[in-house]
């Protein structure tokens, strides 16, 4: 019987609930059955972004005896910009060195 695994994680939790399917599971279909929708009900109705180890995949992805599926959140700041700003306040720290 194929086990897999289904995890989310806020900043101060993580929760993973394995999965046991008589068939091989796609990624969406074990979020599905994990119930993990009914712990975090915020991830209703969102669209999900989904990986399996860290890898981007689609929903419809098959799984493999022992993958892990994680949920991931929206970035809250974009790190591109982030970049920007942390290189600004570099430059103008060193401007007032002098």
């Amino acid at each position: 019987m194929p086990t897999y695994e289904v995890a989310y994680a806020l900043p101060d939790k993580q929760t993973i609930l394995v999965v046991k399917s008589e068939k091989a599971l796609t990624v969406i279909e074990a979020v599905n059955e994990s119930g993990i929708m009914d712990v975090y009900p915020e991830l209703k109705g969102t669209k999900l972004k989904l990986g399996v180890f860290s890898k981007l995949a689609k929903e419809d992805t098959e799984l493999h005896e022992g993958d892990r599926v994680e949920i991931y959140r929206p970035l809250i700041a974009d790190p591109k910009e982030a970049r920007k700003k942390r290189a600004a306040e570099g430059k103008s720290m060193k401007k007032g060195q002098r």
